[in-house]
């Protein structure tokens, strides 16, 4: 069989959603560590982004139950921020007003790691241009992890002496990946890259494997680390939605995954259907 169609290089992330238990409690984190604008708020919903740009969506349900540990969903979401300097920001509002759990240094891009106040992974991330991407004798992209020098980052924020929050991420900030927990490597790598359409552009030995479109690192990362084997039906992950530059593309990708039997539903101008793992994954043509 050959393999399908691949998705259109400018393939990109558009909004994340998530259901919460304390609508309050996450929009101040998003907003005052992160550094998102609320655009709208209403009922239980809340949105927030960067300028008129949506990138996450908090519905609350204090009656959800919280995601067990054998539950598959999120690992993280990644905000990518435009440069070194607004990264440099963000770490001094995680450093006045959270706490920052990891720093990396991947070659391909500068990272801080920390955790929602319910529990959900947030990366915020700079890419280096992609020239500068380290690469394996066969050209593939080769991710590092190596310790990231907070403190020189965070000298180089617009202004080090600005006090946390006074400084939002800019325009130009953008989810730039999603990092899932699946229960098998296999069966997720069938669909993200055999079904869906994806490149797979990294792969880490029967753990993780990450997919993307046009050549990026990666828009959608998949692990296996923490052994998550049941679907979650509670707080966390909602949605993922995913931009197609145009309407034929989405009716490309609903071809293909009828064709697998995958369950494919209408929504919005887009349409909406789930992983092997449950994960609900939005696609739609950029507006």
């Amino acid at each position: 069989m050959s393999r399908p169609p691949s998705l259109p290089d400018d393939t990109r992330l558009g909004r994340t959603a998530l259901s919460v238990a304390d609508r309050a409690a996450m929009i101040e984190f998003y907003r005052d560590v992160v550094g998102l604008r609320v655009q709208h708020r209403d009922g239980t919903g809340a949105t927030l982004g960067v300028a008129e740009t949506p990138l996450l969506v908090l519905y609350e349900d204090p009656d959800a139950e919280p995601r067990g540990e054998r539950e598959t969903g999120l690992y993280h979401n990644a905000f990518r921020v435009p440069s070194r300097e607004a990264l440099g920001s963000a770490v001094a509002r995680l450093r006045d007003r959270w706490t920052l759990t990891g720093a990396s240094d991947h070659g391909i891009s500068e990272a801080l790691y920390c955790t929602d106040p319910e529990g959900n992974g947030v990366e915020i991330y700079r890419d280096r241009p992609r020239d500068a991407w380290p690469r394996t004798e066969d050209g593939s992209i080769r991710a590092t992890g190596d310790p990231l020098d907070v403190a020189a980052l965070a000298a180089a924020a617009d202004d080090p002496t600005e006090s946390a929050g006074s400084q939002p991420v800019p325009d130009g900030t953008t989810l730039g990946h999603v990092h899932l927990e699946v229960s098998s490597l296999e069966a997720a790598r069938a669909f993200y890259a055999e079904t869906l359409g994806f490149d797979v552009s990294m792969a880490f030995g029967s753990g993780a494997c990450f997919f993307a479109a046009g050549g990026y690192h990666h828009h959608v990362g998949v692990n296996t680390w923490n052994r998550r084997s049941i679907p979650n039906g509670g707080l966390g992950l909602e949605w993922v939605e995913l931009l197609v530059p145009a309407a034929d593309a989405v009716e490309t990708v609903r071809t293909r995954l009828v064709g697998d039997g995958v369950s494919v539903t209408a929504v919005d101008d887009g349409i909406e259907f789930t992983d092997p793992d449950g994960i609900a994954i939005r696609l739609r043509p950029v507006d």
